[in-house]
């Protein structure tokens, strides 16, 4: 089921209420979904390798802490960090300033991702290697993330029972 960028996320409690959660694709949802963005994005951090192995390995913790109570949401949002701090890392390494695309995004798709009909910036012919080397550290622990056997198991229940 795709995401619903419908809810009223300022007032939804997904811990509260798992049954209106959409996996979606990629990181949809990512600084929406609350409570677990107010308590993952303390934890995110990409700017140089340093910063993502902290980052990551508190980021983990998080999706560990989710899986052991059966907090599938939690678990997905954790996972969904990850994953961005794999691709925040590539755009800043490969684009100045982080900016992918040109002209602001049209009002009728903020907090979504993608071109929405912008042209993409050129890339940077020397990519800088400290945002390689983090966007490094964050695909591995997403890699991890996906593979575990508990994540994949609490995914299927997920899906099963909510149909999602």
């Amino acid at each position: 089921m795709p995401f619903d960028y419908n809810l009223d996320f300022r007032t939804v409690d997904f811990r509260q209420h798992p049954e209106l959660y959409r996996v979606g694709r990629g990181e949809q949802g990512v600084l929406l979904v609350q409570p677990y963005k107010g308590e993952i994005l303390p934890h995110w951090r990409f700017r140089d390798a340093a910063a993502a192995q902290e980052s990551s390995a508190a980021i983990w913790g998080l999706l560990e802490a989710y899986l052991k109570a059966e907090d599938f949401v939690g678990a997905d949002m954790a996972r969904k960090f990850l994953q961005m701090g794999y691709t925040r890392a590539r755009r800043y390494a490969n684009h100045a300033g982080g900016k992918k695309y040109a002209g602001p995004v049209p009002a009728d798709k903020k907090g979504q991702s993608g071109a929405h009909g912008r042209a993409e910036l050129p890339s940077t012919d020397q990519p800088d290697p400290d945002k390689v080397a983090a966007a490094a550290i964050f695909k591995q622990k997403w890699d991890e993330a996906v593979a575990l056997p508990e994540y994949q198991r609490q995914k299927a229940a997920f899906e099963a029972q909510y149909g999602k």
